[in-house]
């Protein structure tokens, strides 16, 4: 532990260490840490400002037992508070001035002065001449004089400089009194104050270390945060332009969406009028054919427009429901007949499983039509010839209601899920086989879900099937009204008894 400490002061005086090597240890650090250190003195000073000056009249209080000369202990005391006074106005006048305009050089030799003459101070209590050679009175001197050495420390353990020129008179003057006595004792006295100096000196060097360690951690967690709070600062900013940029996008797409609408009805009733002879018979067939052609691709191209103008509403907040209570297992089999021809083509079997008792939602009837239709589209498309598709409305435990539509088609590999519910994103499977559509059928329905507080959830497996789920919040189910209805016709002949197990399969 003691070795990965040395290793990271070694590598913070590096860092921080400048080219005079003869300079003193405050000096050997940024300009920052300088003025932190030096603060860290300034502080311990005025806060502890009244505990040095109490210890001093204790000490003169008791000395008076063994002085010869009290007055001598009384004027001794006045400098002790004239000495503190001083070194409190510098702290307190360096701490008034703004960081920035200091001078931490001037400063740190200002206040190691001041501090050498509090010192000085404290020493000449040493030579205090006693009645008789007391050793209660040397040994109260070596302990008061001890504890001096101690608090002076504490207080400048963050600058060197200073605790030096506090300290070094103090016990320089208690060792030179022990050695005037000339006694063995006395010396070895000073022996042990000086040994106990040096022993202090090296507690505050490991106390700086610490200090020093957390200003580094300080300055690096300081640094981090601003790292961070800029790093927010571009991300906000950049959100802000996605967002002012995809909401010019919508607002482009809806404006040219509904441009392009106007020119694109004259060509299609116009063809259509030519394909069906209105004004006359062709006796050319080829134009029938390519009257036929131009309906048909206007009426692709219609459809895309109004896709792109529903995403783009949907995305630019402009997209209004209409809610009312809505018979979802109604809407789905309105649905349901609309596609029969394109699941009759393809000899596609569908099921339907609806709760009886299925209560009404509160929702925008054009808004759920279009999502029965486009994931009836995507299941009829991808589901190869005579599959199975399965259609259930429901209330799951939650109490939220469900719309979904299973099939047994090839599936979607799980990494291209998040692709195909982006706007013209499309799955390998669309591009290998060449099916047509724009990638804005599931957009759309996850947008419409959105928006009607819901969610659109689409599970698949490769070699399975896809389900797609519409799933809207409990608040949107109206209590359940029992009423009579009659069974719709079903849009294909029923089930076959291996099909329910599959719906059940596919609704767990």
């Amino acid at each position: 532990m003691s070795t990965a400490r040395s290793l990271r002061w070694r590598r913070f005086k590096q860092k921080t260490s400048i080219a005079a090597p003869q300079q003193s240890n405050s000096s050997a650090v940024k300009h920052d840490f300088a003025y932190d250190l030096l603060i860290m003195f300034v502080r311990n000073e005025t806060v502890a400002a009244l505990t040095v000056p109490i210890l001093a009249i204790f000490v003169a209080a008791t000395m008076l037992n063994w002085a010869t000369e009290p007055r001598q202990l009384l004027l001794w005391l006045a400098t002790i508070f004239i000495t503190e006074g001083i070194l409190l106005a510098l702290c307190r006048q360096f701490k008034r001035q703004p960081r920035e305009t200091v001078d931490l050089v001037q400063w740190r030799r200002n206040l190691a002065a001041a501090e050498f003459l509090y010192g000085v101070c404290w020493a000449a209590v040493a030579f205090t001449p006693f009645v008789v050679q007391s050793q209660a009175a040397f040994f109260f001197l070596f302990a008061a004089l001890t504890v001096v050495t101690a608090i002076r420390m504490m207080f400048a353990a963050s600058v060197m400089q200073i605790l030096h020129a506090g300290t070094a008179p103090v016990t320089g003057a208690l060792a030179l009194r022990f050695l005037m006595t000339g006694e063995p004792f006395y010396w070895a006295l000073a022996v042990v104050a000086v040994g106990i100096h040096f022993y202090f000196v090296f507690l505050v060097k490991n106390l700086q270390r610490t200090a020093l360690s957390m200003l580094d951690y300080r300055a690096e967690k300081d640094r981090l945060i601003e790292e961070l709070e800029r790093a927010k600062a571009a991300s906000d900013e950049a959100r802000v332009r996605a967002e002012a940029a995809n909401v010019a996008k919508s607002k482009f797409l809806a404006n040219m969406s509904h441009e392009l609408r106007t020119p694109l009805n004259a060509i299609m009733g116009f063809s259509e009028m030519i394909k069906d002879e209105v004004l006359g018979p062709i006796d050319n067939e080829n134009y029938r054919s390519y009257a036929a052609d131009i309906h048909e691709s206007g009426s692709h191209l219609l459809k895309l427009i109004n896709e792109i103008l529903d995403l783009s509403r949907i995305e630019a907040g402009r997209y209004e429901l209409t809610e009312k209570p809505i018979d979802v297992a109604a809407t789905a089999l309105e649905s349901l007949r609309l596609m029969r021809i394109d699941a009759h083509q393809k000899n596609l079997r569908v099921v339907t499983d609806f709760r009886p008792d299925m209560p009404r939602i509160m929702a925008d009837e054009r808004a759920l039509r279009q999502i029965c239709l486009n994931l009836l589209s995507n299941a009829i498309k991808f589901t190869p010839d005579s599959g199975l598709i399965a259609v259930r409305a429901g209330i799951l435990p939650s109490g939220e209601a469900v719309l979904s539509v299973r099939d047994n088609g090839p599936g979607i590999p799980e990494e291209e899920i998040s692709q195909v519910l982006r706007a013209f994103g499309q799955g390998s499977l669309a591009l290998k086989t060449g099916e047509s559509g724009t990638g804005l059928g599931l957009p759309i329905v996850s947008g419409l879900a959105e928006l009607h507080g819901g969610r659109f959830e689409l599970r698949s497996k490769l070699g399975v099937g896809t389900e797609a789920s519409l799933i809207l919040p409990k608040a949107r189910v109206l209590p359940a009204v029992p009423q009579p209805r009659k069974p719709a016709p079903a849009p294909q002949p029923a089930a076959t008894a291996e099909a329910v197990p599959y719906l059940m399969r596919g609704a767990a």
